[in-house]
Parts: structure tokens; C-alpha cells; sequence
């Protein structure tokens, strides 16, 4: 007990040794109340519209490997057509069995997401594990001008080169 009962009145105290650990056990509680609640709140379960990428494109290899998902679902290695069936024994013969080559995966953007999903589903089967997306590099949008401000019509931007991603899928 940290406040005993003392029979002497003299003027020495004697040295109480144990740990009053009821502070830390509600400090303790505390933080853990604070957890539960803040843990739910830190899912994200919002549908949004994302934005273009406008990041400073990754560097190319020499010889790119582009796999390509066109409008019609099919899909082709480089520009030589393959079926979904033969997709991984096409990439085993360009690849030389190297797993750890880099693909490049274009789509079309009215391709379904659940159709280039079952596309990226098929490189992960296959053994192809480094995916980079590729898509068109995107200017920053401009503020347009005031009504009844005067300025110079700008030349129309011409559409700028496939640039790929900085993310990479795993």
C-alpha cells in the first residue's frame, strides 16, 4: 500500500518500493479505445472517378514486350495475334522462359475492367509477375479564361506519344 499507516512519528519515512501501475493500465485503456474506433474509419469504401496520370513517364527498355488488349477482347504479343489459350507458350517463345521480363500490357480504354483483370490473371498464371500499364501521358489541364477576356487562340495540342506508367502492377 502506497499510503500506510505509520505507528512511529518520527521524521523519517520509510521507502515504499512497488510500481503504482494503475495509471499505465488506464493510459493503456484509453489508447485501445481510440484504436477500435479509429480503425474502422480507416477502410476506404468510396467509389471515385480517378484522374489521368500526368507523372514523368518511365524509362523504356531497348526492346519493349507490349502485350495488347484491343476492343475486341483479342489479343495480341508485339503485332502478331495470340489466343488467350496460347498465350503463355507465345510469351515463353519470345521471353526465352525468362520470367522476370518486364511486360508492357495496353488496352484498349473500352476494354471491361473485369476482362483486363482476367488478362492480368493470365500473366500471373503464366509466371509473369512484373505487369507495367501503359497509357497516353496527359497535359495538365489550363484554367480557361475569363468571359470576354481577349487572348491569341493557341495552337491545338497534338496527341502525345504511349507513355507508361510509373506504377507496376505486382
Amino acid at each position: 500500500m502506497a499510503g500506510g499507516i505509520r505507528e512511529h512519528h518520527g521524521e523519517d519515512l520509510s521507502e515504499n518500493h512497488e510500481i503504482n501501475v494503475t495509471p499505465f493500465i488506464d493510459v493503456m485503456l484509453v489508447l485501445l479505445i481510440i484504436f477500435m474506433v479509429a480503425a474502422p474509419l480507416a477502410t476506404v469504401d468510396v467509389n471515385v472517378d480517378l484522374p489521368a496520370s500526368t507523372a514523368k513517364p518511365a524509362d523504356r527498355p531497348d526492346e519493349p514486350l507490349y502485350l495488347t488488349v484491343k476492343e475486341d477482347l483479342s489479343l495480341n504479343i508485339g503485332n502478331d495475334p495470340v489466343a488467350r489459350d496460347q498465350l503463355a507458350a507465345a510469351l515463353g517463345a519470345v521471353t526465352e522462359g525468362n520470367k522476370d521480363t518486364r511486360i508492357f500490357l495496353r488496352a484498349d480504354k473500352a476494354v471491361d475492367y473485369g476482362q483486363f483483370m482476367e488478362v492480368m490473371n493470365l500473366l500471373r498464371d503464366a509466371g509473369y509477375l512484373k505487369i507495367a500499364l501503359v497509357g497516353l501521358e496527359t497535359l495538365p489541364t489550363q484554367p480557361t479564361p475569363a468571359v470576354g477576356a481577349t487572348e491569341a487562340p493557341s495552337p491545338q495540342p497534338q496527341a502525345p506519344p504511349a507513355t507508361l506508367s510509373p506504377g507496376v502492377a505486382p
